[in-house]
C-alpha cells in the first residue's frame, strides 16, 4: 500500500467515444455520440475523450458539439504528434468550459520504426509538439504509446521532455495489453520517483485487456500513485477491449478498505449507460460480464439461492441498486397504461419525456399484443430498438412476408423504404433468412460480406422475442447491427438493414485524401 499523504481522488477518463469506437464495427452516429457524452457527463466522468478530430469531418463535428454542450467534464480530443493534428484538435475542443488536448507518439522500438525516427529526432518532435499544444491550451495530456515496451531510460527521458514542455498529465499506455499488475505498479512508482518534475503532474494509466488483466493493471497503477484511469463503458475497445469503467469504479467502492481511493462517479447510473452503449455500438454485453452482465446478480445454485433468501450479503458483495438495478412487483401486459410503463422504465433507469414515452408506448402495445407478459428484458430490448430506430436511416424495412416449406428454395417478399421511396422485390434462398437477405441485396446492391449472424432469445417461452446480431464487412470497414422481434426472420431483416445503414455511415465518415497513419512526422511539423 502506498503512502496516503497524496490526494486519494482518482480521475475517471472515459474514452468510449474514441478508443471504444475503434472496435471493429462499433461506429456510432453523431447523435448517438452526443447522447453518450451527455450521459457520461451526468454520471460524473471527469474527462471525456470525445474523439480524434483530424480523423474525419464527422469526428471533428462530434467533438466540437460535445465540447459546446458539456456541463461539467473536461472535454478532450486526441492528436498525433503533429502540428496540424494539434491545431485541428484545439479547433474542436476550444469551446468547452474545460478543454484538453491529448497528444501522443509511439516510443517503443517497434513504434519508433513506423515514422522512421531516431531517438533524438523523436525527442525533438515531442518537445515541439507538446510545446505547441501548451501554447494553445493550458490542459495538455501526453502519452508515450506502447510505454510498457519502451526502454526504461528512454521512457524517462521523453516523459521529462514532455513535462518541461508543459504537459500537465502524463498517461502511460499499455497499448497492447502486455503488462501485468506488479509490473504496472512498479513502472508507475519508479517513474514518479525518478523523472524530474513528476511530482507536479498527474500520472494516468491506460490498459488494454489482451491478457484479461486491464482492470487489475489499472488498479495496481493507482495503488502505485497514478491518479487517472483511462477506461470505457463495458470495456469496449480494440481487440479484447479497454479497462472497463464499471469494474474499476465498483472495485474502488466495494474494496475501499484496501484501496482507499474515491471517484466522482454516480454508480447508480452505470446500468443505464452500459445498456445504451451496448445498443448504439452493436456490441452486446456478455451474460457473465462483471458488474453489468445479465447474470451478475443472478443465482441458480440451490445453496446460493438459500443463502440469498436468508441474507443477500451471503453471495453478493454489492447491492444491485448500487449500479442502477432495482426490482419491482409491476407485471406489464397489454392492459398496462402509460403511467405503469413510465414507472417501470424509471425503475430500469430510463427517464423519458412525454414525446419519447408516447413513441415507446406505441411500441410497447404492439409488443404486448403478441406476448402475454412483457418482462424487464423485453422492455430493455424495446428501448434499445426504439433508440436505434432514429427515423433517419437511409434504408428501412417496411414489409416482409416469407413463404416456407419443406423443400427449398424459400421465398421472401420484401419492401424497403430507401431514401424515402418504397421498393419491392421477391427473392429466393436456402431458407427464409437467406431469402430475406438476398431480397435486401436485390433492392440495395452492395459489396458488404456477412461475417456473423447470431440469434438468441430475450426471454423464455414460445412467444419470446429473438435478438439477432449481424456483422458485415466492406472494403475493410466493419459494421454491426442488432434488432429484436417475436418473429426471428423480421428481426433478422431489421438487423441486416441496421448493419447496412451503419456501413453507409462509415463510408461517409471516411476522409478522402491522406491516410492519417502514413503522413511523415518530419513533413507534418
Amino acid at each position: 500500500m502506498t503512502d496516503m499523504t497524496n490526494d486519494d481522488r482518482v480521475l475517471i477518463f472515459d474514452t468510449t467515444l474514441r478508443d471504444g469506437e475503434q472496435s471493429p464495427g462499433a461506429t456510432m452516429t453523431h447523435n448517438e455520440k452526443l447522447e453518450i457524452a451527455g450521459m457520461l457527463d451526468a454520471m460524473g466522468v471527469d474527462i471525456i475523450e470525445a474523439g480524434f478530430p483530424i480523423a474525419s469531418e464527422g469526428d471533428f463535428a462530434a467533438v466540437s458539439e460535445i465540447a459546446k454542450n458539456a456541463e461539467n467534464a473536461v472535454i478532450c480530443g486526441l492528436a498525433r504528434a503533429k502540428a496540424m493534428d494539434i491545431d485541428r484538435c484545439w479547433e474542436a475542443v476550444q469551446h468547452a468550459r474545460r478543454p484538453r488536448i491529448h497528444t501522443f507518439i509511439g516510443t517503443s522500438p517497434l513504434h519508433r520504426a513506423i515514422p522512421d525516427l531516431t531517438m533524438d529526432e523523436m525527442a525533438d518532435v515531442i518537445h515541439h509538439t507538446v510545446t505547441h499544444a501548451r501554447n494553445l491550451c493550458d490542459n495538455v495530456q501526453w502519452s508515450p504509446m506502447d510505454a510498457t515496451r519502451t526502454e526504461w531510460d528512454y521512457l524517462c527521458r521523453v516523459i521529462e521532455i514532455a513535462i518541461k514542455a508543459g504537459a500537465t498529465t502524463i498517461n502511460i499506455p499499455d497499448t497492447v495489453g502486455y503488462t501485468a499488475p506488479r509490473e504496472s505498479a512498479d513502472l508507475i512508482r519508479r517513474l514518479i520517483e525518478t523523472v524530474p518534475g513528476a511530482d507536479g503532474v498527474v500520472f494516468a494509466t491506460h490498459c488494454h485487456n489482451d491478457l484479461g488483466m486491464a482492470t487489475a493493471n489499472s488498479l495496481a497503477a493507482v495503488d502505485a500513485g497514478a491518479r487517472q484511469i483511462e477506461c470505457t463503458i463495458n470495456g469496449l475497445g480494440e481487440r479484447a477491449g479497454n479497462t472497463a469503467l464499471e469494474e474499476v469504479v465498483m472495485a474502488l467502492k466495494v474494496r475501499h478498505d484496501i484501496m482507499p481511493y474515491r471517484t466522482g462517479i454516480d454508480t447508480t447510473k452505470i446500468m443505464n449507460i452500459s445498456r445504451r452503449v451496448a445498443a448504439v455500438s452493436g456490441f452486446p454485453v456478455q451474460y457473465n460480464k462483471a458488474i453489468v452482465g445479465k447474470n451478475a446478480f443472478a443465482h441458480e445454485s440451490g445453496i446460493h439461492q438459500d443463502g440469498m433468501l436468508k441474507n443477500a450479503e451471503t453471495f453478493e458483495i454489492m447491492r444491485p441498486e448500487d449500479v442502477g438495478l432495482s426490482e419491482t412487483s409491476l407485471v406489464m401486459g397489454k392492459h398496462s397504461g402509460r403511467a405503469a410503463l413510465r414507472a417501470k422504465l424509471e425503475d430500469l433507469g430510463y427517464e423519458l419525456g412525454d414525446n419519447q414515452l408516447k413513441d415507446v408506448f406505441v411500441r410497447f402495445k404492439e409488443l404486448a399484443d403478441r406476448k402475454k407478459e412483457v418482462y424487464d428484458d423485453d422492455l430493455l430490448t424495446l428501448m434499445r430498438d426504439a433508440a436505434a430506430d432514429s427515423g433517419h436511416d437511409r434504408i428501412q424495412v417496411k414489409f416482409l412476408r416469407v413463404i416456407c416449406g419443406t423443400e427449398a428454395p424459400q421465398s421472401a417478399d420484401l419492401t424497403l423504404t430507401i431514401d424515402g421511396v418504397d421498393h419491392q422485390v421477391t427473392a429466393t434462398g436456402d431458407g427464409p433468412v437467406d431469402a430475406t437477405f438476398n431480397a435486401v441485396k436485390a433492392l440495395f446492391p452492395h459489396g458488404g460480406r456477412l461475417q456473423l449472424y447470431q440469434v438468441h432469445a430475450v426471454t423464455e417461452g414460445t412467444d419470446a422475442q429473438a435478438t439477432v446480431s449481424v456483422r458485415m464487412e466492406e472494403d475493410g470497414k466493419i459494421a454491426t447491427g442488432q434488432s429484436s422481434d417475436t418473429d426471428t426472420v423480421v428481426a433478422s431483416a431489421k438487423a441486416y438493414v441496421n448493419a447496412l445503414n451503419r456501413l453507409l455511415v462509415r463510408r461517409e465518415k471516411s476522409k478522402p485524401g491522406e491516410d492519417i497513419k502514413t503522413v511523415s512526422y518530419r513533413d507534418a511539423n
